[in-house]
């Protein structure tokens, strides 16, 4: 596979829920690719659709959840006895849910670190027994050779006393513990694609530096592609190289991290930029926040879902359509008609 070619590319996304109180569209058509080795940050307000993307690509979506549009394209080196640089391309959005193939990616070719480390173990097993049987189900290994291989990715991650946490119990280790054994578990049988969703919510400060250093020193290492996934801006400057700012379900807007951070289009990326506490902030002043909340996914405004709450909203314009996701600069794109020309009456 050539470093230029995207392992992951999904295109137009949809996925829907179809509910007794009404349809809500929690993805309505991301796309986006993700490069070998690269860190893909996802960022937005809480319902904006991070987590249903991370499950869509999975297929982890729950019903009545599902995907009703757009391809989930994983590519990967072909089987042994075929040329090296030849590729297979699967749409993860084709296979069954539960069908062995999805359940053969999932776990050996992309992973997930999950948002509360604590129910992501059974409180009923160990560990390393729990580790032990993700290593056996996607290779051909014994189970002496599995635990060896369980006690090396404990040692990568940096769990202290590592044969005893081994045959310890989720609940006997602390948060900070409990996530490192969550990210070994993740890397068990080394991924090409790890996805972190929120992996830094439930720790504290001094946890969540460890983690994020961790998180890179293995990704360097290993050379695998995370999507990380937050609402915290800070977490994203100091992890991403490429961004992708979402808003109920949409792309406002995409790019590297220094243009985002340094030079960001989207009247809601600088939104929430402006929010972010900064070290030459005025002591005590009220910091800036984004007007207004997030809609109700029953009642999604009409045109550019954000003009409601959007200090340039243009009327007549913003509201009539969904502006599409278009280039603003070298490398940059955004979803908004500031950077779109007006349509001539015919």
């Amino acid at each position: 596979m050539t470093s230029a070619e995207p392992l992951l590319s999904v295109r137009d996304l949809k996925v829907h829920f179809p509910l007794d109180e009404g349809l809500v569209r929690a993805v309505e058509g991301v796309s986006f690719d993700v490069a070998p080795g690269q860190v893909f940050g996802i960022v937005g307000e809480s319902g904006c659709g991070k987590s249903v993307t991370m499950k869509a690509i999975l297929r982890l979506v729950e019903p009545p959840g599902r995907i009703v549009g757009g391809q989930i394209l994983w590519r990967r080196p072909r089987q042994a006895g075929e040329a090296s640089s030849q590729t297979e391309e699967i749409d993860l959005a084709q296979l069954e849910r539960n069908g062995r193939e999805m359940r053969s990616l999932r776990g050996a070719e992309i992973a997930l670190i999950p948002q509360e480390p604590m129910a992501a173990f059974s409180p009923v097993h160990t560990i390393g027994d729990q580790i032990r049987e993700a290593i056996v189900l996607h290779q051909s290994v014994s189970q002496r050779e599995a635990r060896r291989l369980a006690l090396e990715i404990f040692h990568d991650v940096g769990m202290p006393m590592p044969e005893q946490r081994l045959e310890a119990y989720s609940w006997q280790l602390s948060g900070g513990l409990r996530q490192r054994a969550v990210i070994a578990m993740a890397l068990s049988c080394n991924p090409r694609l790890l996805i972190a969703d929120e992996p830094t919510t439930a720790v504290d400060v001094t946890t969540q530096a460890q983690v994020l250093r961790l998180l890179r020193e293995l990704q360097a290492r290993r050379n695998s592609a995370i999507i990380f996934i937050t609402h915290d801006l800070g977490v994203i400057a100091q992890m991403a190289d490429y961004v992708m700012v979402m808003y109920l379900g949409l792309v406002m807007e995409q790019g590297p991290v220094d243009d985002i951070f340094h030079a960001p289009k989207h009247p809601y990326t600088q939104a929430l930029l402006r929010s972010i506490p900064s070290v030459n902030s005025t002591p005590r002043a009220a910091l800036p926040t984004v007007s207004g909340s997030l809609p109700h996914p029953f009642n999604r405004p009409p045109g550019c879902p954000f003009h409601p709450r959007c200090p340039q909203f243009m009327p007549g314009r913003c509201e009539a359509a969904v502006p599409e996701l278009l280039p603003v600069g070298p490398r940059q794109m955004a979803s908004c008609f500031l950077y779109q020309a007006a349509e001539v009456p015919a």
